[in-house]
């Protein structure tokens, strides 16, 4: 494997985590929500992860795990290995609070009829910003582990992740400065919070590449496919409909699966 592709890899769940800040920015310096926009991304978004994991991350999966096991072994492990992720990332999302969970609606401007100075409001965010950054642990290895097998699958991942991590800045920031009325608190506090997208990248390097084989490889890339359906499923579908007519988003999550089916033929 050579070091390029690892740089990329650490390049692209890097620019995932980072997206945060768009959310921040949007938080801090607009007075309203588009909610078409979000609705149409966070559909989009799905469709690209629902897209990836179905038709991509699962059969690259049982690919592995068949050079490793053979046939009907693999297909059992890739199976229970795609539940084990969904069951990983739904309990992290079965501790996080509703009230502080980053994928509950959240608006700008609903933000900003809460009383500044008020402690709850720092609350929200601070306990909201450390909730992303729980979440965002899986998806950085996600993405990385991804783009160490396939350069393109893990570009389509980061595009997903980042659309999805708008909201999410939107999410930390606003709450922090209204209650603080400092802009650069809460940009670097959501700016923050999407590190641990790139931190996921670190820990998958430092403690998995070491034993990365067939077997590994293919358990992981399942694994990486639950999360991912479980987070289109519950987190990004639910969310775009909320924003808006429930038929934008699902023009969005269309979308995603074309764009990103054209995409990867055309990468290949």
């Amino acid at each position: 494997m050579s070091s390029n592709t690892i740089l990329l890899a650490f390049g692209l769940t890097l620019i995932a985590g980072l997206a945060t800040g768009i959310g921040s920015l949007l938080a801090l310096f607009t007075r309203s929500t588009n909610k078409k926009f979000l609705s149409v991304s966070l559909g989009f978004s799905a469709g690209v992860m629902l897209y990836v994991s179905f038709m991509e991350i699962l059969p690259e999966a049982q690919n592995s795990l068949s050079l490793a096991l053979g046939n009907g072994s693999a297909a059992w492990l890739a199976f229970g290995s795609f539940i084990a992720g969904i069951f990983v990332i739904a309990l992290i999302d079965h501790f996080v609070p509703d009230e502080e969970n980053p994928h509950e609606v959240k608006k700008v401007e609903d933000l900003h009829r809460k009383k500044p100075q008020s402690r709850e409001v720092m609350r929200t965010g601070l306990l909201t910003a450390l909730a992303i950054a729980i979440h965002n642990f899986p998806e950085g290895l996600a993405t990385f582990v991804s783009a160490i097998q396939d350069p393109s699958l893990g570009i389509a991942i980061t595009v997903a992740v980042a659309i999805h991590n708008i909201p999410e800045g939107i999410a930390v920031s606003a709450p922090v400065f209204f209650a603080t009325g400092d802009r650069k608190k809460a940009f670097w506090l959501s700016f923050l919070s999407g590190l641990a997208e790139p931190l996921g990248a670190v820990v998958g390097y430092l403690f998995l590449m070491r034993f990365i084989n067939d077997l590994v490889l293919g358990v992981l890339f399942a694994m990486v496919a639950g999360i991912m359906v479980y987070i289109a499923l519950d987190e990004l579908l639910p969310t775009a409909r909320e924003y808006e007519d429930e038929h934008i988003s699902i023009y969005g999550t269309i979308a995603g699966m074309i764009v990103m089916g054209v995409s990867l033929l055309l990468l290949r």
